[in-house]
Order: C-alpha cells, then structure tokens, then sequence
C-alpha cells in the first residue's frame, strides 16, 4: 500500500511539474493575451439619427442649447460654442463641487457655515448675510438655488474651497474634466467680471453632470417658496417656469448686465429628461418663452423607449488560466430607457457581444464585452458588459496546492 501511495505521489508531481511547463509556455508565447473588445473603451448612445432635421425655432435669446439629460445628444442649438457671460448660471459649479464635498464625507448638509467681510459685500441678489452669522449648509444651498443668494454661493465657496480664490481654480479644474473647453471661471457667484465666460453648450454639459450626479439639487430647485431666520426672511423661487410649465423640475436662473437674462432650465415628461439653456435674453419673459420653446420641441419630437430585453444574456462567462472557473457578469451599464425620435417606428433589438471566455488575470469592473442596440439595422448605442468579481491569475502555489488538494483529498 505504502508503495502504491508513494507511486501516486510521484505520478501526481510529474503530472504538476508538466502543467507547470505547458502554463508557464503559454505565459511567455502571449496565448493568454486579453482579447480586444475588453481593452475597447465603449462610449454611451451618441446622437440619434435623425430623419429630418430640426425646425428653425424663434429664439429670442443670443445662444441656446438643447439636450437630452441622459445621454446628451444635443437636439437643438443656436450659437451654441458662442461665449459669453453666464450671470448666475455660474452657481451650478459652485453647487456642484460642494455636492461633492458632502459625497466625499468633507461636510454635512449640518456643517455651520461662517459668513466672512468679502462674502457680506457680495453684491446682487443677496439674503443679507452679516459678517459673523452662521446658517447651516442645508439653509446656504436653499438660499443659492431658490433666490440665487451671491453672498450665500460666496460664503459656502469659503467653506468648501478655504478661499473664494482657491475654490475658483476648482471650478476651473473640474470644467476642464467635463470637456467645458470654453468656459473660465473668476467668481463663485456670477457676478459680471472680465474674462468670466461660458457657452450654452458647456452650461448644458455642466447642467446635466450634477442632475446625473448629484439628483438632490432637484430638492431645492423645485422649492417655490420658503424662509429662513425664523420666517424672517423670505425666499421666492427665481424660475417661475416652475409655475408655468408642465414637468419642469429646475435648474438655475442668471441675470446681469453683461449677461443679460438667462436660463438653464430641466425638465421631465413621460421618462424623457430634458436640458434647455438660454443665454443672453433681452428680458426674463423672452428667457422663459425661449426655454419653453425649446423644450416643447424637444417632447414634441422625441420619446424614452424603454431598452429591449438583451438576447442570450449570459450571467457567468469562463475564465481560463485561473482558480477561479468564472465570473459573474455586471450589466449595470445599460441604460433603462434609450431616446428616439417619435416618428421612428423599426423595432429595437440589444444583442450581447461576449468572447467564449477570458484570461486571467481579471479584474471587477473590467470591460469584458458590449451589448449593442439598434434600431433595424442602426446602431443606436453600445454599452460595457463588465466583470462583477475579481479571478487572478494562477500562479505557482495556486496550482500546487490545487494538485496536492487533489492527490491528498484536502481542500486546506
């Protein structure tokens, strides 16, 4: 028996040194090369293919912009990489960044916040804060949202970024990581100052990142009216699109002489969200008939389809050169809905494109595939198939202690 046992044992060892030999030859001769649709960056739905083009709309206003907040396909612009001041439209980054300072765990919506000399002498539209005086972030935000309050957006700028100065070179940073190419920054709040400039289309790509990313500014943009100090100040919405038009959720109001009357206004009907941005109206009547020009178009000519169930969605998929057999598959990327003209009528079909199976090692989160969606023969967007776990790479312990697991009837 002892024999036998030691036989098994040699046989089991040649057995491994010759796995050893075939794996470590397949490492070096690059049989374990990554397959290419897992190293292929894949953009989400891009324009829709229109089948006519968009009417020429009367838009009193100097540019405009109109996009589709899920995958911001523009649907209708005028002027729209013009630049020019943006008045308190600016106040949209300034909300921004501090969403994402309450996101990384820097504030609470609690966090007291202290009003300086500089933010007290803040001109325009104001809640008349007084050097000294502390409201908290959650009363700073209402009043910057709801009456556009520039000593409130200034103070939280000191909060957020140590100095209206140093919070600026933030805004101007995360601008350049949006793709806003033409917008420079030099105050929180908007006020006219020289080379403080934006266009319709980078206002519309900043607008719809914090209503992608941050959907709780839509908790203070829908507020009509409210108070602070004990109802002793009054606060009154400045978009009165808020009363007037069917499904308008927001955003962000501006208005300065350099400026003129502006807007960037969301809305949502039917599943289908809406970004329509107005700068440089002759007057807020004009501003608000523009923006409701714009988005009366934009349902008028497109709806939000619901994604078609994926044909021969696997759940797992192989993984070769690793302990682990498989992992599970992530689709989280694909969108609910997808946007159409309303006049399209060719069935939606979304078809996975997997490889049989991948190499290791893999990692969670990594792009091992795409499902494409088309519309007839069109393709209409192609989104990532990512790995839901992690399979590393067998190496030579892991093999060997699989092969003695094996030989020895022990999983330790």
């Amino acid at each position: 028996m002892e024999r036998k046992n030691l036989a098994l044992l040699c046989a089991g060892v040649v057995c491994f040194w010759l796995f050893a030999l075939a794996f470590g030859t397949a490492q070096g001769s690059g049989l374990r090369r990554q397959s290419p649709v897992v190293q292929t960056a894949v953009q989400p739905q891009g324009p829709v293919q229109l089948t006519t083009e968009p009417p020429a709309l009367e838009l009193p206003c100097r540019a405009a912009c109109l996009i589709d907040q899920q995958t911001g396909t523009v649907l209708y612009e005028k002027n729209a990489d013009q630049q020019m001041p943006i008045a308190s439209i600016t106040k949209v980054m300034t909300l921004l960044l501090t969403f994402e300072a309450v996101h990384n765990g820097q504030l609470t919506m609690d966090t007291p916040v202290p009003v300086s000399e500089h933010a007290y002498r803040m001109g325009g539209s104001q809640i008349w804060l007084e050097p000294g005086e502390q409201f908290t972030l959650d009363e700073m935000i209402k009043a910057i949202c709801v009456s556009s309050a520039n000593d409130a957006a200034v103070a939280v700028a000191e909060l957020v970024g140590g100095s209206e100065q140093g919070f600026v070179q933030s805004m101007n940073a995360r601008a350049a990581e949006l793709g806003m190419t033409n917008t420079v920054f030099h105050n929180a709040c908007g006020l006219d100052a020289e080379g403080h400039l934006s266009t319709a289309r980078d206002v519309a790509v900043m607008s719809r990142y914090i209503l992608n990313t941050c959907p709780e500014v839509l908790h203070y943009t829908g507020i009509w009216t409210d108070t602070l100090r004990g109802g002793a100040t009054q606060l009154v919405n400045t978009n009165k699109l808020l009363r007037r038009y069917n499904g308008i959720t927001g955003l962000k109001t501006g208005t300065t002489s350099g400026a003129g009357v502006c807007i960037s206004a969301s809305a949502t009907r039917d599943g289908l969200d809406l970004i329509a941005v107005v700068l440089g109206a002759p007057s807020s009547s004009d501003r608000f008939d523009a923006a409701t020009t714009l988005l009366d178009y934009g349902f008028a000519a497109y709806r939000a389809v619901p994604l078609p169930a994926v044909e021969e969605q696997p759940l797992l998929i192989k993984v070769k050169g690793s302990a682990e057999e498989s992992v599970p598959l992530d689709y989280s990327a694909l969108p609910e809905t997808l946007l159409m003209p309303k006049e399209g009528d060719a069935a939606l079909t979304a078809r996975a494109n997997l490889p049989d199976a991948l190499d290791a090692p893999v990692q969670q989160g990594q792009a091992v595939g795409t499902v494409r969606v088309l519309s007839g023969e069109t393709l209409l967007g192609e989104y990532e198939i990512r790995a839901a776990a992690d399979a590393p790479k067998m190496d030579f312990g892991t093999a060997f202690g699989l092969l003695w697991g094996a030989l020895t009837g022990r999983d330790d």
